[in-house]
């Protein structure tokens, strides 16, 4: 209760809307990294079930943007496509969502940190995984990002090397992210309302966070096309590897 009094202090809806407008904005321009930016910011002045609780929402509404910008038809045609993505990421992060109550906060923070840090250094060294299966590459990401959505809410950086080995042009990949994390915040808001993290309080805050997020993503989407999206790439992806390794300090002290 004294958590949920502070959170509705002025200061700290200023510092959410911050964040929400930051986390938006960036996923406007190259079309993910808010649940990333969300929780990393979010745990510096709030516990991470808050924080977890308080980014579903505004993930939920912003990939269902982002999912239905080229129409019904042409999401739906992502469901199938990536059917086997769907369905074993989906179905591990049900699971995974009904383990964080157990996780202590170091603990929390300390896997919090490895994902973040791991995903993003791996995408700033340009590797992709690789393999022969289709349908076994596509299981192995999904293991992995099913995981890590559960436990941390964090699943675009598996979702875009799943995405990269498939070689979509720049709308096509933006629309198939969006229908991805869409499903995966359904799927987080049912996980976590069974596990007790989807409290009231912080689907509230969460109410809050979305107008300021949907604001972001608004203006990344005008300025697009306008940057060089690589080096926005790296600057962000940088900025989160120093966001982690915080998060890793964080849970080792």
């Amino acid at each position: 209760m004294n958590e949920t009094l502070s959170l509705s202090s002025p200061n700290i809806l200023i510092l959410i809307t911050i964040i929400a407008l930051l986390s938006g904005f960036v996923k406007g321009i190259v079309g993910f990294g808010m649940p990333m930016i969300l929780i990393t910011g979010m745990t510096v002045f709030m516990s991470p079930d808050m924080a977890l609780g308080i980014l579903i929402l505004p993930t939920l509404i912003a990939n269902s943007w982002q999912a239905f910008r080229q129409g019904f038809t042409a999401a739906h045609q992502v469901l199938f496509d990536h059917r086997w993505f769907l369905g074993v990421g989906g179905a591990l992060l049900l699971i995974t969502t009904q383990m964080v109550p157990l996780l202590s906060q170091s603990l929390f923070f300390l896997c919090l940190g490895i994902l973040v840090v791991g995903f993003a250094s791996l995408m700033l060294s340009g590797w992709q995984p690789k393999g022969r299966s289709r349908a076994g590459l596509s299981i192995g990401c999904a293991l992995v990002a099913g995981i890590g959505g559960g436990l941390s809410g964090v699943w675009g950086p598996q979702t875009v090397m799943y995405l990269s080995t498939h070689n979509l042009e720049k709308q096509a990949q933006m629309r198939a992210q969006g229908v991805i994390y869409g499903l995966g915040a359904i799927l987080l808001l049912i996980g976590h309302a069974r596990s007790g993290i989807a409290t009231l309080p912080a689907l509230s805050l969460g109410t809050f966070a979305i107008l300021p997020a949907c604001l972001g993503i608004w203006i990344g989407f005008k300025v697009q096309d306008r940057i060089n999206q690589h080096v926005f790439r790296i600057a962000t992806l940088s900025v989160l590897v120093l966001a982690g390794l915080n998060l890793i300090r964080r849970g080792i002290i």
